[in-house]
């Protein structure tokens, strides 16, 4: 079986950082983006099997890059898990209404990421 692929996009260097060091020694693939615009043209030739997406980025927040996300039919039941500073109700319902499987409010510790990734991939 091969790696599964998990898509980190976060604006914030060291957030891309701790993510992507946690994901890769935890046995999985992933690849890092910095904003909405980058991981759209991304997608459109690489499949990942989970997206981890913070809110709040410069070009356009991760709930709007969700909505795109869910328009492209092959992402259409993407699992994704929402990271957020500020746990906002809001931003909640949004999210949820596109179809998240998580919400994590920063700081997230990598256990939790990681116990919500592998839950979310179905693994034990």
């Amino acid at each position: 079986m091969s790696k599964a692929k998990i898509l980190v996009v976060d604006d914030e260097p060291n957030n891309q950082r701790i993510l992507t060091y946690t994901l890769n020694k935890a046995g999985y693939e992933s690849a890092a983006m910095a904003d909405g615009t980058h991981t759209l043209h991304w997608l459109e030739s690489n499949t990942p099997d989970l997206a981890i997406l913070d809110v709040s980025m410069p070009d356009m927040d991760g709930i709007t890059l969700l909505g795109h996300i869910r328009s492209m039919p092959q992402f259409a039941n993407l699992p994704v898990i929402i990271l957020t500073g500020s746990g906002d109700d809001d931003e909640r319902i949004r999210a949820e209404g596109l179809g998240i499987q998580a919400f994590l409010t920063k700081p997230a510790s990598s256990k939790m990421v990681l116990e919500t990734v592998s839950n979310l991939l179905g693994h034990e």
